[in-house]
């Protein structure tokens, strides 16, 4: 169990309700350097050009639901073997699975807010990026929920 939402240090859920926010899923490799403060995607990802100001995680393990998101705070262009937020270990670990694609978009953001009720698995996971708004995350108790207003 996640108990981020009841640590004495965590941030305000205080991110404005409209603001929308790109909800993408994260294995735990994923999530650490969510934590650490970055989210790569493939340049070709959709998401790499899409308009929001947020971004929410669902996480695959061990919890299986949106625990967390985050305001970004910048998103940069990373090639490989050139310097930027992404070290070797990061491109093995985060892109070499997924895709061959040498330039990624890393999203850059705050500290993650945990959500104070997790949105629960109740589907078969976050495929691709779903988008909704700040209060969407807040209001749904489940991926169904979420899933009905949201943009897949």
């Amino acid at each position: 169990m996640d108990l981020d939402r009841f640590a004495a240090d965590a941030p305000e859920d205080d991110a404005p309700g409209d603001a929308r926010v790109c909800v993408v899923a994260t294995q735990p490799d994923t999530f650490e350097r969510c934590r650490a403060g970055f989210y790569p995607a493939p340049r070709s990802y959709d998401r790499t050009r899409a308009d929001f100001a947020y971004m929410a995680f669902y996480r695959t393990e061990p919890v299986s639901a949106v625990t967390h998101y985050a305001r970004v705070t910048a998103r940069t262009e990373q090639t490989r073997g050139e310097p930027g937020p992404m070290d070797e270990a990061d491109w093995k670990a985060l892109i070499d699975p997924f895709s061959e694609e040498r330039v990624v978009v890393v999203f850059e953001f705050d500290d993650l807010v945990p959500l104070e009720r997790p949105v629960e698995n109740d589907l078969n996971g976050v495929r691709g990026a779903w988008y909704c708004a700040v209060d969407d995350l807040r209001e749904a108790g489940t991926l169904s929920a979420l899933r009905e207003r949201a943009e897949t």
